[in-house]
């Protein structure tokens, strides 16, 4: 068990003069934390996922109280309605997050893991230990939930963490992280290995991201505005994505039922997710006999077409697709549809406008299938499924801090695993060199 944390590790927002001086204490705070969450167990991390479920319970009302303040603010300040329904904790919303607590005490824990062990000629033993980040700093804007989500798997993976979330809000995260100090002092953690930047200085963001020194790794989640300031200004490494600009490719040897039905659901399953697909593209041979069934399903949907010259030809009376839309993240009922000659027509397409985040190809050629997985950059590719699966939850990880797009050093899905990072063990009796 933990020592519980000092008062000192509390700043509320009314002590808040100096933003720079602010940030600073946070920083040191968790530096400070993330030592001592290194010797936590999982029984400890359990413990206080599970206190932080029972004292958000217990707040319900005071939580729901702050939200609704926050969304009379936003209404006066003109928040569009997508805001709205984002910031918006209704009780099936509030419930998911206490669920979400127990789930993720439910999860593996992945710290002490140790893989790939073995003996080498001079008698060590050498393998790799999964250990925490150390301090993770994460900005985020309008969902509250965000807040407890983020808190929680980085408590499970042995990580402090800074949240910045928006200020739109304000309230309800500063209700929230009441919850979360309560549970992590119950079970004797360290009060600010969680901590909620109590200003809504956008200077603070500044300086979160410019301290090397207390936070090992910045995790942007919002619009890609938020995320290219913060991978153009931070001098903390990040894990991000910008776009998902994700494309199915339906290849001549297709089952139609199979590419029907996961190009409709990778479209329209949900318009607002960054692995919905933005572009389709379909080998020429199939185009003809494909593209009528598929226009009639989207219509049902109300998504509008966007297409090439031969989509046109095909369909007729839909729009032109022009340069801007094979590069475009609608995030809306609207997709883009090409025509190509083959498979590497089609690589070729997603390497020029791509996001490298999810890609398909529906197909019944393995050796097709093998080199689309294989020549694809993207964080996912996927064979015959849609790329609505491109989910921490659906691939198996329990729950997932965003997706990332980066090579280094986590890519797609972050779950547990993706908060840690591996370092090496040598195990010995006695060896010394020669």
């Amino acid at each position: 068990m933990i020592a519980n944390a000092s008062r000192t590790e509390r700043a509320d927002a009314h002590d808040i003069g100096d933003v720079a001086a602010y940030m600073t204490t946070l920083g040191q705070a968790a530096r400070a934390a993330a030592t001592q969450m290194r010797r936590a167990s999982t029984s400890d991390k359990n413990r206080a996922l599970l206190a932080m479920a029972d004292h958000l319970a217990r707040r319900r009302d005071e939580v729901l109280a702050a939200n609704a303040a926050d969304l009379v603010r936003g209404r006066e300040t003109g928040l569009d309605t997508a805001l709205l329904d984002r910031l918006a904790l209704d009780e099936a919303r509030f419930d998911a997050m206490i669920e979400g607590l127990h789930q993720v005490a439910g999860l593996p824990d992945p710290v002490g893991e140790i893989d790939g062990l073995r003996s080498r000629p001079s008698g060590i033993q050498v393998g790799q230990m999964r250990v925490p980040l150390g301090v993770i700093g994460i900005v985020y804007e309008s969902r509250p939930n965000v807040t407890l989500e983020a808190a929680s798997l980085c408590l499970k993976s042995g990580n402090a963490c800074i949240l910045r979330g928006g200020s739109e809000a304000r309230d309800a995260n500063a209700a929230i992280a009441t919850c979360i100090r309560e549970g992590l002092l119950e079970a004797g953690l360290p009060g600010a290995a969680v901590q909620v930047v109590a200003t809504t200085d956008r200077a603070a963001v500044g300086h979160l991201i410019s301290m090397p020194e207390y936070v090992d790794v910045i995790i942007p989640r919002g619009g890609k505005s938020l995320i290219e300031r913060i991978s153009r200004e931070a001098r903390v490494p990040v894990i991000k994505h910008l776009d998902g600009v994700c494309h199915v490719y339906v290849d001549a040897t297709a089952d139609f039922d199979k590419a029907l039905a996961i190009a409709v659901n990778a479209k329209t399953q949900r318009y607002g997710t960054c692995n919905t697909m933005e572009t389709l593209l379909l080998d020429a041979p199939v185009a003809d006999t494909l593209l009528p069934k598929l226009a009639a399903a989207y219509a049902e949907h109300g998504v509008a077409l966007r297409g090439c010259e031969r989509t046109q030809a095909i369909l007729g009376g839909i729009a032109a697709a022009t340069e801007e839309d094979w590069h475009a993240e609608y995030l809306a009922p609207i997709l883009a549809i090409r025509v190509v000659d083959g498979i590497e027509a089609a690589i070729e397409h997603i390497e020029r406008y791509g996001s490298h985040h999810t890609d398909a190809i529906v197909t019944e050629h393995y050796g097709l299938a093998r080199r689309f997985m294989a020549e694809v950059d993207s964080s996912s590719v996927m064979v015959n499924a849609s790329t609505r699966f491109a989910d921490g939850f659906e691939y198996g990880l329990g729950a997932e801090i965003g997706i990332s797009t980066d090579k280094l050093h986590a890519r797609g899905p972050v779950g547990l695993e993706g908060l840690t990072t591996r370092k090496y063990i040598v195990l010995g009796d006695g060896q010394v060199r020669q």
